[in-house]
């Protein structure tokens, strides 16, 4: 948001204001011809507010701190519990064993680097690891491992929100203060690592937005290293390229990715196949876990033998029905929206639903749709199910008479609950393009990149436009077309103004986007 320029009369010096001014815009600027009395959220004030909501976390967390080896502390009695500390004495990294090579690891190979690399930071911070260390000295040592992966996972949220901004046009305030003071970030962040995968996938969309489709590619083939979950969002943005015929720059972006994707995991595979293995061994062996709806019936008494078959076999006919519906939407949907969809999908049919996951969902949401009535139940729903599953392992949750804990699972039902409704809401902005609050803005996609602005190739009908473009003609204001659309000129209308406390920039704004 910049100011309004001032001429001064000849002769005339402004007052620069000295410490007062320097500081105002360090803290985003000053204000700007529309602000009024109002608070302006610049980047910089969003900035502290994520570095206050990562105080706030890593507060939380130090209930959980060990001190002292004969000193056990329940973390899941005070929902603070974190894996970080955990994994490092329980996988041997405190006896120096090595991800993959020496010891087994759970995740894809870009998580193991992260985790390597801070193992390797903490060896110098505290004592080097090796077999034959005391009790308070592997204590010590996963207090300060912790503490290396909190700080780099917080220059990972910091990024994340930055991304956010850019990427969110002109509701950047809204897409970024979503993320940066989200109650399930100051809950959930460091249960694990997945906030750096979160950023990279971000990163990814970013550099798309941008008209990078290579650079793109390379960040989605780190995030798919980092966490498979992005794997999914090439499916929907394939078909959007396929609906704009932009097909060669998702061909450019997802040989960048494949290519991205090898050279990382190959000096892994090299150095110890069956490590490299476990990772994909572990997640197909794994049966019905915590948070899924697979887990619940079977505590209801009702399992379903196979639930990794089931959970394919629903996957499927989603993506499918997303698909159809892409194709189905009077105008092309925005890649925010795909991309919250089929993860929402994900994790809806997934054999497991850990806390944290809420994280993948939560800057994908702010770009879909960046209403905060959407936001507040989201994350009301996720702040239940974080608080049921703790009292659920804890055994808090257990009736006097030793029944299930039925508690817990209203509370896995209401965030599966949620989660189809924020589905529901966001497909029906995809087939009612004007009660879309970002289009509503006069903008197309602000993340489409090469698709942003760029006409259907294809029509409800599915029928292909053809190489040579019809008479251009106008369409009427509110009508569907039919048929080729290639040669449609489309005239935006002007959506209507939402009663929001936080009006938007004008036209004539300069605000970086």
């Amino acid at each position: 948001m910049t100011a309004p320029t001032v001429t001064l009369p000849p002769g005339e010096t402004a007052d620069r204001g000295g410490w007062s001014e320097m500081m105002l815009r360090r803290l985003g600027g000053p204000l700007g011809r529309h602000a009024g009395s109002r608070l302006v959220l610049g980047p910089a004030v969003v900035l502290i507010l994520a570095t206050l909501s990562w105080l706030l976390l890593m507060a939380h967390q130090t209930t959980c701190r060990q001190t002292d080896p004969a000193t056990a502390v329940n973390a899941i009695a005070r929902m603070c519990y974190t894996d970080i500390p955990v994994l490092y004495q329980a996988r041997g990294l405190s006896e120096g064993r090595v991800v993959y090579v020496t010891a087994q690891w759970e995740y894809p190979v870009l998580t193991g680097g992260f985790v390597d690399v801070a193992r390797r930071i903490t060896d110098v911070l505290g004592v080097r690891a090796a077999p034959g260390l005391s009790g308070q000295q592997v204590l010590t040592n996963a207090d300060i491992f912790y503490s290396v992966c909190a700080v780099m996972l917080f220059g990972c949220f910091l990024g994340l929100v930055v991304l956010q901004r850019h990427m969110g046009g002109r509701r950047w305030w809204a897409t970024s203060l979503m993320v940066a003071v989200a109650p399930v970030v100051m809950a959930e962040g460091l249960i694990n690592w997945d906030i750096f995968a979160v950023t990279l996938t971000a990163a990814a969309l970013f550099a798309w937005g941008r008209r990078r489709p290579y650079v793109a590619g390379v960040f989605y083939g780190l995030a798919i290293a980092a966490k498979l979950y992005p794997l999914f969002i090439l499916g929907p943005l394939l078909l959007l390229c396929l609906r704009s015929r932009r097909l060669r720059a998702f061909a450019e972006a997802a040989a960048a990715a494949a290519l991205t994707w090898v050279l990382v995991n190959v000096p892994v595979f090299v150095a110890s196949p069956s490590g490299w293995l476990y990772f994909w061994q572990f997640n197909v062996d794994r049966g019905a876990d915590l948070g899924s709806i697979w887990y619940v019936m079977g505590l209801a008494g009702l399992p379903l033998p196979n639930p990794g078959v089931w959970s394919l076999l629903l996957m499927m006919l989603g993506c499918l029905g997303i698909g159809a519906l892409l194709f189905l939407a009077p105008r092309r949907p925005r890649v925010g929206q795909v991309a919250f969809l089929v993860v929402a999908l994900f994790l809806l049919v997934n054999k497991v639903y850990s806390p944290q996951y809420a994280l993948w969902l939560l800057p994908l949401l702010a770009l879909a749709r960046p209403t905060w009535r959407e936001w507040a139940i989201f994350n009301l729903a996720e702040i239940a199910y974080y608080f049921a599953i703790w009292g659920h392992l804890a055994g808090t949750l257990h009736p006097g008479d030793g029944g299930p804990d039925r508690l817990y699972w209203l509370a896995v039902f209401l965030r599966v609950g949620v989660s189809i409704w924020l589905m529901v809401v966001v497909a029906n902005d995809m087939l009612n393009p004007a009660e879309d609050p970002v289009r509503e803005d006069g903008v197309d996609d602000p993340i489409g990149g090469p698709l942003d602005g760029a006409p259907d190739a294809w029509s409800l009908r599915l029928v292909w436009s053809g190489s040579e473009a019809p008479t251009l003609r106008t369409a009427p204001p509110g009508s569907v077309l039919y048929g080729p659309v290639d040669g449609v000129e489309e005239k935006r209308q002007p959506g209507p103004r939402r009663a929001l406390a936080d009006d938007l920039l004008d036209d004539g704004s300069d605000h970086p986007q």
